[in-house]
């Protein structure tokens, strides 16, 4: 239901915003703006979809290998004191808590490619529970909001981007985006838990205690690596653990005596369906964003609150990374074109720009996230999702701009 008005107040602000730059200022090219924003958002909605089919393909044909051989069962006994009290709705056991831990996973290293594909297995499992297929369930939506909430220990992406942009020292970002982010996950997951009246045990709080001291010490280790092998390293490590769970799959299906090459072509045939099905919601998000983005809605936003963050007597400097934190949540191109435009407007080096890397790395985008998540089983009402995960992208915004002042103001 909050998505459905969400969506609506896309098209709504955009009209209104459109007619009174007509009215009041004569500007008729707004519209042409507008409309070529919906053709082009939505041409890159397919874009985007055909560019997942061969990841997803990829991946889902080794998740069915790692699913036939008791990887995935293997996984989801391994964390099943600790989901199973985050899922209660899931059995333990159950091959969907395998395919969760292995999206996590995958997220904390920052391995969006494989991520998805991962997140979606897991979603067909959980929809597979799914008494009410057109609902989604209260796992479904704590599993949304961790991954809305996107946890990254490696921010591979960011650092690259800043190197290219010129910074003198493009890791820089490291620590900040990754105290944000756990900042985000933390209050998103203990929100969800008190709105579901899951009970906050030992379990739970021992399990969070281990996340925090986790990402504590990587914090650590990178903090005393020299600046120039901070990338170096971060990009090692994602990929060596990624080579080794698809070594791992494979050895598990061996040992199993399957036929792994069939096994992989199963599942890849999912993959295909999957990236087919997800087209329409893609489109769906994206246009609605883009027309309100061609309309000046955003800018118009962003420069309100300028004039009155400085009228009330505080710094403005991080009001120049809002439109990356509000694109954020919409679009991750979007937010990530904010970004480099910061960087190429003010340089990489400067308090902006880096405000505005924490701000990208801090959370993911929680509205295309849920319109593959959801739209890849088919679930139309997602209940509080929205809402929740809008709250885990709030607090890890406002938690890069405090960060962001601690190690650069």
């Amino acid at each position: 239901m909050v998505l459905n008005w969400i969506w609506i107040a896309f098209f709504a602000i955009a009209f209104l915003m459109a007619l009174g730059r007509t009215i009041f200022t004569g500007d008729l090219g707004v519209w042409s703006d507008i409309m070529n924003a919906s053709f082009s958002q939505a041409s890159f909605a397919f874009e985007i979809s055909l560019g997942l089919t061969g990841v997803l393909t990829l991946w889902m044909g080794i998740m069915k290998i790692g699913e036939r051989g008791g990887v995935i069962e293997f996984f989801g006994r391994l964390i099943s004191p600790f989901f199973s009290r985050l899922f209660p709705g899931i059995p333990k056991g159950d091959p969907a808590m395998g395919a969760i831990f292995m999206n996590i996973s995958a997220n904390m290293l920052g391995l969006d490619n494989a991520a998805t594909p991962m997140g979606l297995r897991a979603m067909q499992e959980m929809q597979r529970l799914n008494e009410k297929k057109d609902t989604a369930t209260d796992a479904m939506i704590m599993f949304l909001v961790l991954n809305s909430s996107g946890l990254c220990l490696i921010p591979i992406s960011i650092m690259m981007y800043r190197a290219q942009g010129g910074a003198t020292n493009p890791t820089d970002i490291f620590i900040p985006i990754l105290i944000a982010t756990a900042v985000a996950t933390l209050v998103g997951l203990v929100a969800l838990c008190l709105k579901q009246r899951i009970r906050m045990d030992g379990v739970i709080w021992s399990w969070l205690g281990g996340i925090a001291l986790f990402v504590g010490g990587v914090t650590w280790f990178f903090s005393r690596l020299p600046a120039d092998k901070v990338e170096v390293y971060s990009t090692f490590g994602a990929n060596f653990i990624l080579f080794c769970v698809i070594i791992a799959f494979i050895c598990a299906g061996i040992k199993r005596k399957l036929r792994v090459y069939d096994v992989f072509i199963e599942g890849a045939k999912d993959g295909f369906k999957t990236a087919v099905m997800i087209i329409p919601y893609l489109v769906a998000i994206l246009v609605g964003i883009g027309m309100f983005r061609a309309s000046g809605a955003l800018d118009l936003f962003t420069g309100w609150v300028e004039t009155l963050v400085g009228w009330l007597g505080f710094d403005t400097r991080w009001v120049g990374a809002l439109p990356t934190m509000l694109m954020k949540p919409l679009s991750g191109s979007g937010s990530c074109a904010m970004m480099l435009d910061v960087m190429k407007t003010h340089g990489a080096d400067a308090f902006v720009s880096k405000l505005a890397a924490a701000v990208r790395g801090s959370t993911d985008t929680t509205f295309y996230i849920l319109a593959v998540y959801f739209g890849s089983v088919g679930v139309s009402k997602t209940r509080y999702a929205a809402g929740y995960a809008l709250l885990a992208d709030f607090t890890g915004a406002v938690a890069a701009v405090v960060v962001a002042y601690f190690f650069f103001g």
